[in-house]
């Protein structure tokens, strides 16, 4: 038997993914990776409904020590069977950069990024060819007529070590900051899907899954109320991604025949590969990235 991990499978598009997978005809073991509580059990015994074999594995993903210990506990599991597909679902973005982890990281950067790359970096020589590692990225690093409207900033790449360090100063950063932080994180995961496939054991695939804006998900709870409620009416827009019209495709990317071939940090949004924007590949980055990553994952331990 074969097993899937995913990570933020109690909300939003994690658990539309968690539960399209739970159906699919391969029947693969699941294994959740999520902050442990009613919502991780709740979506466990939905997906054994629909006819899955599912492991929970409580783990804050703003502590890296419960990474580490999750990865522990995955290598556990896999004594039966091989590691199939990761898909590095959960997401963080907080209203204030000046947020740090419990390792001093800052917040979004720590879960989105930092969390993905030390359980990536932990697993994958649990992961059995043919492999695939599906990892979260957004179009928000690069800015387009629609998100200058809606005031999304673009990203503003510094050195890896500066996007880990927590603003400071007594004046909240403010939401500007807050989506500055967001875009960065997900270029990051661009950069790193690159040089992660430039080190990956061969037969195991690397692809990033953009699933569309879907405003009034769980990811901009920390944003104004005002702001929520304006997001939650756009998210009622015929055509706008919901976890409902996008958790499958993550689903499918993880598990069916016709993306086994997607590799090098492919770029999927919504259901269709697409050119990334020039700034968002760039080798030098990508090896300066990998290098921090491992400095900021290494004193981590200490």
């Amino acid at each position: 038997m074969t097993s899937v991990l995913i990570t933020g499978p109690t909300r939003g598009l994690g658990r539309a993914a968690t539960l399209a997978m739970a159906a699919h005809p391969t029947h693969p073991d699941l294994l959740l990776i999520g902050r442990g509580g009613e919502a991780l059990t709740q979506v466990a015994g939905e997906a054994r409904a629909r006819g899955a074999r599912v492991h929970t594995i409580p783990a804050d993903l703003s502590r890296l020590a419960d990474v580490r210990d999750a990865a522990a506990t995955v290598r556990e599991l896999l004594k039966s069977g091989p590691l199939a597909a990761l898909v590095a679902n959960a997401g963080a973005m907080s209203s204030d950069t000046r947020r740090a982890s419990a390792d001093g990281h800052e917040l979004t950067f720590a879960v989105n990024y930092l969390a993905h790359a030390q359980l990536i970096a932990a697993l994958l020589p649990s992961l059995t060819a043919p492999a695939r590692v599906v990892l979260l990225g957004s179009n928000t690093y690069q800015a387009n007529f629609w998100r200058r409207l809606l005031h999304v900033p673009e990203a503003q790449w510094r050195d890896p070590i500066d996007l880990a360090r927590p603003a400071s100063g007594d004046e909240a950063p403010g939401m500007t900051a807050s989506g500055v932080a967001y875009s960065n994180a997900k270029l990051a995961i661009l950069y790193y899907a690159h040089e992660l496939q430039r080190r990956a054991p061969a037969g195991v695939n690397v692809s990033v899954y953009e699933p569309g804006w879907m405003p009034g998900t769980a990811l901009g709870r920390d944003a104004p109320a005002p702001l929520q409620a304006i997001m939650r009416g756009i998210s009622r827009i015929p055509g706008v991604a919901t976890p409902a019209n996008s958790g499958p495709i993550l689903a499918s990317m993880a598990l069916d025949p016709k993306w086994a071939s997607l590799r090098d940090g492919a770029f999927v949004v919504r259901g269709k590969v697409t050119e990334v924007h020039p700034i968002a590949h760039d080798p030098a980055r990508e090896r300066r990235l990998w290098e921090a990553t491992a400095e900021l994952l290494d004193v981590a331990r200490r």
